[in-house]
């Protein structure tokens, strides 16, 4: 399995022309939320790193009833409201939910999404009708697990599922004492099985398509904080807004998370480190990254 080199990184994050703007580098959209885990801060987080890791725009998009809390944090960001039950999870409105969806390259789903009686409809209507890179994480893999997966094997979005260990064995069906010793060919096979990317998080980290595979060993123990595989997941869905899908491109987005994991604990050490300093250090981490090119 081959380890990211400067020639790859290169390609993903090259300079931009003098005359760029906005549009050539893709609208992203972070969907999440709901009472239990509004996570305001968390969400605004998030959707930061996307804008810090290059896409063009980001909209934010929650349950109606936890936008105003949402609102604040937010600067760059765009907010888009979805309907919601009495418990702010969200309403599955099929118009609503292409509305929230138009323009976009990417969207990255399932933060702080709870348990929602629509997350499963919600996701199966994104699946079968858009066709839009998307990144499942968090609560989004939670409700994944419990539907049928043999509809990533028809969807027209290109999938990238992003699990810890006890995520992947939920969706896989593999014991994680499984995994652990196997974790390369189950990734792989899981991957070409489904269609879809894998990114296996870890002390090493598996980023695969079941052909092209790639080993990301950047990070440290700073980042076992609340709300680091959020801020991959930003990072993950702002490369999107500008790459096409691929191995390569995620894989140097977790990259790019875990340089900046490392620049920030170097900074406030391996405890007192919390999330969002990774997100501080996205700028940094690029600096760094374009001085070895």
């Amino acid at each position: 399995m081959e380890e990211i080199t400067s020639k790859e990184l290169e390609k993903i994050f090259n300079k931009r022309k003098e005359d760029s703007h906005k549009g050539e580098f893709g609208y992203v959209g972070i969907m999440g939320g709901c009472r239990e885990y509004s996570g305001a801060v968390k969400l605004a987080n998030l959707s930061c790193a996307s804008l810090r890791a290059g896409c063009g725009v980001t909209r934010v998009i929650v349950p109606e009833k936890i936008a105003d809390y949402v609102a604040p944090y937010l600067l760059e960001q765009t907010l888009f409201k979805i309907k919601d039950d009495e418990n702010y999870h969200m309403k599955f409105d099929a118009e609503q939910i292409k509305q929230s969806l138009s323009k976009l390259k990417a969207l990255a789903i399932g933060m702080g999404w709870g348990e929602g009686p629509d997350n499963a409809k919600i996701l199966q209507f994104i699946l079968e009708t858009q066709e839009i890179s998307i990144i499942i994480d968090a609560d989004g893999l939670n409700t994944l697990a419990k539907m049928d997966k043999n509809i990533l094997k028809a969807t027209k979005c290109k999938v990238v599922l992003t699990p810890h260990l006890k995520e992947f064995e939920r969706i896989s069906g593999y014991s994680i004492e499984e995994i652990k010793k196997n974790k390369e060919t189950i990734a792989k096979k899981f991957a070409i099985e489904y269609g879809i990317i894998l990114l296996l998080k870890g002390h090493t980290t598996i980023v695969t398509d079941g052909e092209e595979s790639y080993a990301v060993k950047r990070g440290g123990p700073g980042m076992s904080t609340a709300g680091s595989g959020d801020v991959l997941s930003g990072i993950l869905v702002g490369v999107l807004g500008y790459q096409e899908p691929t191995p390569l491109a995620v894989a140097c987005g977790a990259y790019l998370a875990g340089m900046a994991g490392e620049l920030a604990e170097k900074q406030n050490t391996d405890i007192a480190m919390i999330a969002s300093d990774t997100v501080k250090q996205i700028p940094n981490a690029l600096k760094e990254i374009r001085c070895f090119l």
